[in-house]
């Protein structure tokens, strides 16, 4: 230098505000603040993607609810399950119970399934075997096919409540109570359940008219006969029922006689018994005897045999109430089987039977409540064709009687 003197080295200048040192507390709580953050972001981030799959499951199922049916199951099905169509039951209806006992996956398929076919739409009320987790158009196959119901009952005309062995061709037509039984009888898995006729002769007998639900008009002859399954002859009408196979003895007869009372109420039965000053019960028994002991032409004139016998009074000797409590039929009926003092046997007793000796048709019963005039005591079927003659005078009847017999006709003689 000149001066040959040293100029003294420049110092630097701070910026900003002086520099502490962090102690090791400061430092430590710093560590875990960054700490904390990263996880409030990670679990942030988790609970968005939570909420995106969420929707995107939701948006799937609504997609699909939208663009088509739900899946259908396939094979065979699980297990058997009983289950009950009611009266009035859409098609729809029926199919969303499908889906509650699990046969069925959804109710579209179903009704694409159904679609045109009218054995489903016409289906009846009822129960009906199927299986769980089946394909919709075996559901549908199933409930379509007679024999997959269960608990339907037809009782023909004329039908007693138990078995009868007919005479004349040793054949045993089945009773009431057997059919009941058979009509009763499902298979779940292998298991058969069947409702006895024994124990619905036992319940007849036994349970109380209130148990039983029998009518009113029928609740004195009924209570007369406690013990006695016969006091129930009747009154359950003949025609297509439905009951529940899975109820009790009492139960299945109880709705099978409220059933029936009902039909008979719509047949005017109470208000044609007032008009011949009889009850109920007896224009019921008077029935039973038409559909035993006349042609179908001839059941009006034969009911006016029967009410003017009555009020002679004159005995009714008919046959079929000889047979009737023997459970059998036969061409002619023995001197001592009539001579047997029964309830039933009008040859040795004034008056009608103590029961009916059958459940009688409509047309029977209409005949009963609606006889026809005249003032006749006496008919014999004299041919083969069914030819009946009627009248008053006896000494008539028996000429008639003689033209039954050359004509070879044995029955029909009153």
């Amino acid at each position: 230098m000149a001066d040959g003197l040293s100029r003294p080295r420049a110092m630097p200048e701070q910026v900003g505000p002086p520099r502490h040192r962090m102690s090791r507390t400061m430092r430590a709580r710093a560590v875990r603040n960054r700490r904390r953050r990263r996880t409030i972001g990670l679990l942030t981030l988790a609970l968005l993607g939570a909420v995106v799959v969420a929707i995107a499951l939701l948006g799937g199922r609504l997609w699909g609810s939208l663009s088509g049916p739900p899946q259908d199951y396939t094979g065979d099905g699980d297990a058997d399950v009983l289950i009950e169509v009611h009266q009035g039951d859409t098609t729809e209806v029926i199919a969303q119970a499908l889906v509650d006992r699990e046969v069925i996956a959804g109710v579209p398929p179903f009704m694409a399934a159904a679609k045109g076919n009218a054995d489903i739409r016409m289906i009846q009320p009822g129960f009906y075997l199927v299986r769980t987790k089946i394909p919709a158009e075996s559901a549908v196959a199933r409930l379509v096919d007679p024999a997959n119901r269960v608990g339907k009952l037809t009782i023909s005309e004329g039908r007693q409540l138990d078995d009868v062995l007919d005479l004349r061709n040793n054949k045993t037509t089945e009773g009431i109570f057997s059919l009941i039984a058979q009509a009763s009888c499902y298979t779940l898995d292998g298991d058969q359940r069947c409702v006895s006729a024994e124990d619905l002769r036992a319940a007849a007998a036994d349970g109380t008219p209130a148990e039983l639900r029998v009518p009113d008009w029928a609740v004195k002859p009924v209570t007369q006969l406690t013990g006695d399954h016969r006091r129930l002859e009747g009154l359950i009408a003949a025609g297509t029922w439905q009951f529940d196979p899975t109820a009790a003895p009492e139960q299945i007869l109880a709705s099978l006689l409220a059933t029936s009372a009902a039909h008979y109420a719509e047949s005017g039965l109470a208000d044609a018994a007032a008009a011949v000053e009889l009850t109920p019960y007896q224009v019921l028994t008077v029935a039973s005897l038409l559909q035993k002991e006349a042609h179908p032409e001839d059941f009006a004139k034969v009911a006016r045999v029967i009410y003017n016998r009555l009020q002679v009074p004159q005995m009714l000797q008919f046959d079929s109430t000889v047979n009737y409590p023997l459970d059998r039929q036969e061409i002619a009926t023995t001197d001592a089987d009539r001579a047997r003092a029964t309830r039933w046997n009008t040859y040795a007793m004034e008056g009608l039977p103590a029961t009916p000796i059958g459940s009688p048709g409509l047309p029977a019963l209409a005949a009963a409540e609606h006889p026809a005039a005249g003032d006749w005591l006496y008919f014999v079927t004299v041919d083969m064709d069914g030819t009946t003659l009627f009248t008053r005078d006896y000494r008539k009847h028996l000429a008639n009687i003689e033209v039954a017999r050359r004509n070879g006709v044995l029955d029909s003689v009153r």
